[in-house]
Formats: C-alpha cells, sequence, structure tokens
C-alpha cells in the first residue's frame, strides 16, 4: 500500500504523505473511533465483518452501555471478525488490526496512542461518552483520526466528529435509512459534519480507499510544481464561475488538503482527472465549496478567553459609555452562531456582575460567507450535545429545552442579526465596540491577514476590543492595537491618524490578481452624466424617504437627521418610530389620508423639536404610481422654512384679526386633548407591559417545569439506551442457547438413550422421548416427583438409590429386568453445572434386551453341549 501512495501522489502532484496506513508504525498507524447506542450491535458486527485483519488501522468502540450491567460486548464482537477484541484498560497501549471496547460505567480518552479511563463526570442520563472520546482522538492523531457514527438515539459524537473535522481528519457515518434508530447518525449528517454517508458493512472498504488515495493522510508543506498549481487554479475558477467567490487568497496548503480530501473520497487520482470530475459533476462543486467553509465552532470555546473578556474587556466599555448607550459588535465568520450567542450571554452576565451606571444595550451583526449555517444560527436550535460544553447554570437560563435539543432563548436572539457577507469582498460593519474573528484568520494567506487587520482597526471605534482565536496573532499589526489579555488574545484599538494606517478597503481586493502573472484590469472610464447625477442628488435634492403603506421605510434619500432619529431599543425602521416630536402626527394623518383617497397631500409649518430648537418644516407625501415596481409606496418629502419674524416684544407674531387668534387657540386646544389622549395611552401601555412581565414571570416558571421534565426525560432516554443495548445483548445470548439446546436436544435423540434429569428433590426437570418407554412419562410431568411415577422396572429400590448417589456423588449402574421381558442398564449420576455445583441427578436408561437374549441362549446352548458331553461319557 505504501508503494502505490507513493505512486498515487507523484502523479497526481499532491503533497506525498510521509507513511501509508500500512507501514506507518505504531505511533502514527489511523485510529478508527467507533460510536454507537440503540441498536449498535448489528451495525458493529456488520462493520467488524468487513474489516481485513491486517488493515494496519486499530478500532475502538465507545457505546452506550448500563453502568450496573457486566459488559458482554467483547465476546459478542469476537464472533465477527478474526482481530483480538478485549476490553479497554487503563493505560492501555492501542496496536493495529485491534478492537478495543469501553467498559461500563467509564469514560475514554486518548493520550500519545494510550487508552485512559474515568469516573463518569456527568450524571447517568446526560453522559456523552462519544463525544468525550472522538474529541480526544481528534487531538492525538489529528488526520490520522477517523470517527464513525452507527445507530443510536439522541446526538452523542456530533461535537466528536466536528473535533475530527477541524483536525483534518475522515468523518463517517451509518446510512440512517439503514440504522435501526437513526437520530445519532442523522445529527452528523444534518450538523455537515460527514465526508461518506453508506451502510454500515460498506463503510470499512470506503475508509480503505480513502486512506490509500492519500484522502486525509499527514502532509509536510507541498511542494508546489506546475501541475498542481495549474490543476489549483482551475479548481478555484469554477469555485468562482459556480458561485462568484473567490478563494485565491486563503492559504495554499489548506485549499490542498480540502481538494485532496475530496478526491480520496472520490478515489480520483489526478487533479486532472478531479478538474473533469467539476466540470461533468456541478454538484461536487457545492460540495468542494462547502469543504472549503467547514465551521469549527462551538459554544465558549477556550472558557478561560471568555471570561477575560467578560471581567476585563467589557468593564471598560460601559465606564466610557453615558448613561444610555447601544454598543455594536462584529462577528464576521459566524459559522452556525456560536460564537455570536457567546458573546450575548457574556454581555448579559458582564452587565449583571459590574452593573454600570447607564442603561447599555448590544446589538450583534454575525456575518458568514455560507448562506445555510447563517439560515441555522438564525434558528438557534443546537442538539443535546451542547451540555458538555455549556455551564448547568448558563444552560438553564439561556436556553431552552426542545424534543431535538436546547434553542437560544428569545432575549439573546434578539441581541443578534445575522447575515451573509464575504469578508474578503464585501464592505465591513463601522463604529463597532467589539470585532470577534476567532479561528478565521489562520484559514487566510498572511496577505490577505495584512489587509484585514488594518481594516478591523478602521472598523472599531477609538478604545474598541478586538477578540482573536487562541491560535491567531497580529503580526505586522502590532503597532494598532494594544494587549488587554495577550494570552487571551484580547486586544485594544490604539487611536491613530487615519493617513498613518494604510486601510485597503474590500472594494480593492476584488480587483487583486488572483495569482502570479495574471494581468490587472483598469478601472472603467469616468461617467461624467453619473458624476453630475450624484452631484444634484447630493447637494441640491430635498431629503425624503421611501415608506411602504405599513409606514416601513425603504429608502432614504439626503440628510433626514433633522427630521427622523432611530428609536432606542430594537432597530426599527418605521417612520412612525423614528419621526421627531411634531412630525408623528402630521405623518400620521398624511400617510392616512394618501392611502385612502390615492393623491397628494401638503403640510406647511409643521413645528419640529430638535435639542431645545424648534423649526418650521414643509411635508410633501405623495402615493408613488410609476414605475411599476415602486407602484403602492409613498414617498415622503421634508423643506426646511425660513423662521418667522419675531416681534419687538415676545417671540411670536402678532395675530392679524380675531379670526386667526380663534384658530390658533382651537389648535392648542386640540394639541392638548392629543397630549392627555398620549398620556392615557401610555398609563394603559405601562400596565399592559407590567400585566406582560406577570405572564413572562409565570412562563419562566413554567419553563423551569420543563427543564426539569426534560432532564428526567433524558435520564429516561438514556435508561432506555442502555436498556436496548442489554436486551440485544440478552437475546444474542437467548439466540446462542437455543441453538446449544437444538443440538444438545438432537444429540439426545440420536443416541437413543433414554434419559430423565431430576433436581435435588428428586423431581422430573426434564427427558428425552425415549425415557418414556420405560417410565410411564407425559410433558405435563415435569416437576412431580420420582416416587408418583410409573414404571415397567422391576427396580423398587431405584429412588433410594438416586438418593444414595446425591449424598455421596458416587455413580450407580445396574442391570434391571421389566415386567416385559426386556432388559436396561440403569445408570445414576450426579448433575453438575459448569461452575461444579451439584443440581440433581441424570439416570440414563440403556436398552440391552438383545444382549440379554443372546447370553440366554449362549447359556442355553452351553447348558446342552454339556448335557450331551456327560451322557457320551456314561455310555462309554
Amino acid at each position: 500500500m505504501a508503494e502505490q501512495e507513493s505512486d498515487i501522489h507523484a502523479s497526481a502532484g499532491l503533497p506525498k504523505s510521509p507513511k501509508s496506513p500500512r507501514a506507518a508504525g505504531a505511533e502514527v498507524f489511523p485510529i478508527v473511533g467507533i460510536g454507537a447506542s440503540a441498536g449498535g450491535l448489528e451495525a458493529l458486527e456488520q462493520f467488524l465483518s468487513r474489516v481485513p485483519a491486517d488493515s494496519g488501522m486499530a478500532y475502538v468502540i465507545v457505546q452506550h452501555l448500563d453502568p450496573t450491567h457486566k459488559g458482554m460486548m467483547p465476546d459478542l464482537l469476537q464472533r465477527a471478525t478474526a482481530m483480538p477484541v478485549v476490553q479497554a484498560r487503563n493505560r492501555l497501549k492501542v496496536k493495529p488490526d485491534h478492537v478495543y471496547v469501553i467498559p461500563p460505567n467509564r469514560d475514554m480518552s486518548m493520550l500519545r496512542g494510550a487508552l485512559y479511563l474515568f469516573e463518569p463526570a456527568a450524571p447517568r442520563g446526560l453522559r456523552l461518552p462519544i463525544d468525550f472520546f472522538l474529541k480526544s482522538l481528534a487531538e492525538d492523531r489529528h488526520q490520522l483520526a477517523v470517527g464513525v457514527i452507527l445507530s443510536g438515539m439522541g446526538s452523542d459524537g456530533s461535537a466528536g466528529m466536528r473535533a475530527i473535522k477541524e483536525n483534518a481528519g475522515l468523518a463517517l457515518a451509518q446510512d440512517p435509512a439503514t440504522a435501526a434508530f437513526s437520530a445519532m447518525p442523522r445529527s452528523a449528517i444534518d450538523a455537515g459534519l460527514i465526508d461518506i454517508v453508506a451502510p454500515a458493512a460498506e463503510l470499512p472498504a470506503r475508509i480503505l480507499a480513502s486512506l490509500r488515495h492519500g484522502a486525509h493522510a499527514a502532509a509536510a508543506e507541498p511542494v508546489v510544481d506546475n501541475q498542481l498549481q495549474s490543476g489549483l487554479e482551475k479548481v478555484l475558477i469554477l469555485l468562482r464561475a459556480h458561485n462568484g467567490q473567490d478563494f485565491s487568497l486563503y492559504k495554499k496548503t489548506t485549499l490542498y488538503r480540502r481538494i485532496e480530501r475530496r478526491m480520496g473520497i472520490h478515489q480520483i487520482d489526478r487533479i486532472a482527472t478531479y478538474v473533469r470530475f467539476l466540470q461533468e459533476n456541478p454538484q461536487e462543486l457545492e460540495l468542494l465549496f462547502r469543504e472549503f467553509l467547514i465551521g469549527v465552532t462551538s459554544f465558549f470555546r477556550d472558557p478561560a478567553a471568555w471570561d477575560s473578556l467578560r471581567d476585563a474587556a467589557l468593564p471598560p466599555l460601559f465606564a466610557r459609555g453615558s448613561e444610555s448607550r447601544v454598543l455594536r459588535a462584529w462577528v464576521p465568520g459566524c459559522s452556525t452562531g456560536e460564537e455570536a450567542y457567546s458573546l450575548a450571554i457574556v454581555f448579559k452576565e458582564s452587565m449583571e456582575k459590574f452593573k454600570p451606571g447607564g442603561r447599555f444595550s448590544l446589538h450583534i451583526f454575525a456575518t458568514d460567507l455560507d448562506s445555510d449555517a447563517i439560515d441555522r444560527a438564525r434558528q438557534g436550535r443546537y442538539p443535546a450535545n451542547i451540555a458538555a460544553d455549556i455551564p448547568p447554570e448558563r444552560l438553564a437560563r439561556f436556553f431552552v429545552a426542545s424534543d431535538d435539543g436546547y434553542q437560544v432563548c428569545k432575549e439573546i436572539r434578539e441581541m443578534v442579526v445575522f447575515a451573509p457577507q464575504n469578508l474578503i469582498q464585501d464592505p465591513p460593519f463601522t463604529k463597532l465596540d467589539l470585532l470577534l474573528c476567532r479561528n478565521v484568520l489562520i484559514y487566510f494567506s498572511a496577505e490577505l491577514q495584512k489587509k484585514l487587520l488594518p481594516l478591523f482597526h478602521y472598523s472599531l471605534t477609538p478604545g474598541g476590543v478586538l477578540f482573536l482565536g487562541n491560535s491567531e496573532a497580529l503580526g505586522v499589526a502590532s503597532d494598532l492595537f494594544a494587549p488587554i489579555d495577550a494570552k487571551a488574545r484580547i486586544f485594544r484599538r490604539i487611536d491613530m491618524p487615519a493617513q498613518a494606517v494604510d486601510i485597503d478597503f474590500p472594494a480593492r481586493f476584488r480587483s487583486l490578481p488572483a495569482w502570479e502573472g495574471e494581468a490587472r484590469v483598469s478601472p472603467p472610464p469616468a461617467n461624467l452624466q453619473g458624476l453630475a447625477d450624484q452631484l444634484l442628488l447630493r447637494q441640491f435634492a430635498p431629503a425624503a424617504v421611501l415608506v411602504n403603506d405599513r409606514g416601513d421605510i425603504v429608502y432614504i434619500n439626503g440628510r433626514t437627521g433633522r427630521y427622523l432619529e432611530p428609536a432606542a431599543g430594537k432597530a426599527n425602521w418605521n417612520i412612525y418610530a423614528m419621526a421627531r416630536e411634531g412630525l408623528r402626527a402630521e405623518i400620521g394623518s398624511a400617510l392616512y389620508q394618501v392611502t385612502r383617497n390615492r393623491g397628494r397631500v401638503e403640510r406647511t409649518d409643521i413645528r419640529v423639536s430638535d435639542d431645545g430648537i424648534t423649526r418650521r418644516v414643509g411635508l410633501v407625501v405623495q402615493l408613488v404610481e410609476e414605475p411599476e415596481p415602486l407602484r403602492g409606496m409613498v414617498m415622503i418629502v421634508f423643506a426646511e422654512l425660513p423662521p418667522l419674524p419675531e416681534t419687538r416684544k415676545g417671540g411670536r407674531r402678532a395675530p392679524n384679526s380675531a379670526r386667526q387668534a380663534e384658530l390658533e387657540r382651537e389648535l392648542q386646544q386640540a394639541r392638548d386633548e392629543i397630549h392627555t389622549l398620549r398620556e392615557e395611552m401610555q398609563t394603559s401601555q405601562e400596565e399592559l407591559k407590567s400585566a406582560n412581565e406577570e405572564l413572562q414571570s409565570t412562563n419562566e416558571e413554567l419553563q423551569s417545569t420543563n427543564e426539569e421534565l426534560t432532564t428526567s426525560k433524558e435520564e429516561m432516554q438514556s435508561l432506555n439506551e442502555e436498556l436496548q443495548t442489554v436486551n440485544i445483548e440478552l437475546q444474542s445470548k437467548v439466540d446462542d442457547l437455543s441453538s446449544a439446546n437444538n443440538d444438545m436436544q438432537n444429540l439426545l435423540n440420536s443416541t437413543e438413550i433414554a434419559t430423565v434429569f431430576l433436581d435435588c428433590r428428586l423431581h422430573v426437570r426434564r427427558f428425552t422421548p425415549l425415557a418414556t418407554r420405560v417410565i410411564k412419562l407425559i410433558a405435563a410431568d415435569a416437576g412431580r416427583p420420582l416416587s408418583d411415577l410409573a414404571t415397567d422396572l422391576d427396580y423398587p429400590a431405584l429412588e433410594d438409590d438416586a438418593r444414595e448417589v446425591l449424598r455421596t456423588l458416587m455413580f450407580s449402574e445396574k442391570q434391571i429386568a421389566t415386567r416385559d421381558g426386556r432388559w436396561f442398564t440403569v445408570r445414576i449420576m450426579p448433575y453438575r453445572t459448569m461452575d461444579n455445583v451439584i443440581e440433581g441427578v441424570v439416570i440414563t436408561f440403556i436398552d440391552i434386551s438383545v444382549a440379554k437374549r443372546l447370553e440366554a441362549e449362549l447359556r442355553a446352548a452351553v447348558a446342552g453341549g454339556l448335557k450331551v458331553t456327560r451322557a457320551q461319557g456314561a455310555g462309554a
């Protein structure tokens, strides 16, 4: 296999693996971690029966077992494979071509090729032994780790598979359609963590084929030749044509290994062949795109770093803010949302711990290139095994238990806005207080990292916080950030003049050549008309907004800050919420009139208050009929009016007539009535809020009860899985016993020896059919005393002899005749169990009638011969 793999890599131009699985030796051979639960015994037997005895890999089986039940799994699995199957022991060194099985009531881990056993830390019903082992396997073997998920209930194994993928290992799952219980493989597949899905019997061949083609073999820094670079360029061109995403600035070694993995899965030897395969199979382009975007994340990864963020980084942000402050955060590369929600939870905890003087809120913008991951992140639903990463207090407070796992509570979900974004090509978020970019930069080339870190500096406000992953560093951008906690990779933005920072905005990234030697594309010539139109719109067009019939703003033109302002709290882009004091009622009335009468409404001399300054504003509200895409929307145009001339004595004009004064009084009275109605409405709103708080309190109590019931359900589910496993094992034993019983029954019948089994009280336990010819027995006589049975034997001492054998343990053998002239050898022996315990006697009746008859005839013949001899002697 070593020679074959070497040839494959040489011909494909791919990085050469240092050793093949078979030639690797004791320290570097692949180890296959197999997770199974309910219904897993059959799948394990199917899997192991197809594994060659000299595969060069070790197999470690982790199953949910009853902690109080003696493990029988090694004995049951030994029948399916020629490899030795042993129960794992502490510090047991793993060897290739061996199978190891976890013992009951233990968690198992791996370190430097040895197995270590632990007392379970989690209570029964909440244990995740498969995740626990697979994570340690991934850390110990890296790209030589293989994870397999077979039949089982729950989601144990999904987090472990994520660790396998993070370390470039190979992930496989049983086809849910062939599994007795599909929940476990289905959970891993739905999480997008599985490379190969197949029936259990086909998985060993797929593993060997992937290893043989170097799909995840360890590789040093690859030697890039023209053939390999040309093939990689073609792959990236096909990807860019498929979905517009450019991966040319990603690390080349990462791209090589991802492509190599896909080639191994399809057993393709040459990268040129794989390029042709991509051209002919568009679905493989999508799978390769997902392979490049593999999201490896979890809640509160590196807990100490999150504690440092909560205790050291967030309090200074509170201290510098006013009494009512909205903090902004950006989480690029958020994947399925775990780190974005972790930030929201840590923010809540920091607020409660330090109790800043003002009302602070946090708006989190979480983005990722993978739209499917964004959709899952918005739902906030995660499998039950996240309980291994989240402390019980956080889990109970910030998550709601569901049938298939947990969902982030509504309060936390509302703090995060998810959106698809290409970090390399799309504009960044700005005016940020927090920026979390953890374990994203490690996939980018050094050139791209140099462009992104100054961009992060630009996006943050002075004193803003940058939080990187534990494998990432600032590099050449160390002069832009000061460490808050260097070990946790938390930094504070250093305020520097804009001209001192070389910022390359994403719009320019797209114009960079993907590869050396590619010609630069010159920008298009400026359009004079377009520039003029932009100047007119920017300097001479009035401020205006376009809204729909519900008042939601869909477009803003010009500077509308004097007329509109964002409302405090959750972002609300509705004209009723954003209109300043004095405009809200007028806009509401005009919108109602325009949408009802389908016309145009103008308002003049509207007084608008802005920071104590009253301005005169004109308002035009018109329904849009053309163009067709905007039909039904409403355009609202604002116009600044000059202030009225003041009188000498006061700030208002003198009324020109009594009629004008009367109208002003009526207007003031109407305003006072509106103000009163508004106060009453606010009072009713407060009462409704109070009632809502009471309902929320009741809801929290119900959630607490629901969580307790969920915990009990999980414990019952775990117990059910353990009972399923024990039941399968017992069923296997029953089958074995049934087979042995059939063999014994046929053996007894074939000997044609009448046999009766008696217990210690000389009651009938069982008998063979031939015994009914000696003793009057029927099927209903099982359990009757021997003394109650009628027999043809002339053997009144049968019961006494049986008792004597039971007392002395010495067998008895006698030849006994029956009343009808038959003869039997009656042998009485003790009944011994496999544990050498006496539990009765066995009586056998061997028919010797023919022998007795021949003996009698012989005696008669001998006696007749003697008489003749005597008569001849007397005559002589």
